[in-house]
């Protein structure tokens, strides 16, 4: 069953070799498993997947993605420190996040916030020295435009970020639904 897992597939929709295969995953085709839902995937500039992910009541989670890993749903939420599953390398309170929406860009990932009405900018380390991958994770836009839905990298050099609050859950504002875009310096 797919369900919990990344899958990886060819331009067929068939597995894509190098899959692993042990155990094998949905036929062949996952990556990897222990997910409960996974919202915005991104590769960063050294070509490593990184997956926003909603908790059930706790934890949000930022996870880098291997193959073969377990990252732990629906044992684990959040931080387990259990040596069968893999820990997300950020984590955050329900409310500060429900992640919808991630990119990479300048550096750093990019994850919209739903319930917690924010952009996180979570810079990527440069070296591989021992230690996170990640730096402490920046709330930028605080509760300024609401509900942001999705994050993308646009052509022109800039981030773009949609709002999503007419679906019921938001504080309409003027102008709602929109795309905002983001330059910084």
């Amino acid at each position: 069953a797919p369900g919990g897992k990344i899958l990886r597939l060819t331009a067929d929709l068939e597995p894509a070799p190098g899959n692993p295969d042990d155990p094998p995953l949905a036929g062949g085709a996952g990556w990897d498993l222990g997910h409960r839902n996974v919202q915005g995937l991104a590769f960063d500039d050294r070509g490593r997947l990184w997956a926003a992910e909603f908790g059930q009541d706790t934890w949000d989670e930022l996870n880098l993605i291997e193959p073969g890993r377990n990252y732990g749903w629906p044992v684990v939420e959040g931080i387990g420190d259990q040596p069968q599953y893999t820990n997300p390398e950020r984590v955050w309170a329900t409310d500060d996040a429900s992640p919808s929406g991630l990119a990479y860009w300048r550096g750093s990932l990019w994850l919209a916030g739903l319930r917690g009405e924010r952009l996180w900018q979570i810079p990527l380390k440069t070296s591989a020295a021992a230690g996170p991958p990640t730096a402490e994770p920046i709330a930028h836009l605080d509760g300024t435009y609401g509900r942001l839905r999705t994050v993308a990298a646009a052509p022109d050099g800039s981030l773009w970020l949609t709002t999503s609050n007419t679906d019921g859950r938001g504080d309409v504002r003027d102008g709602d639904d929109r795309i905002l875009r983001l330059q910084l310096g």
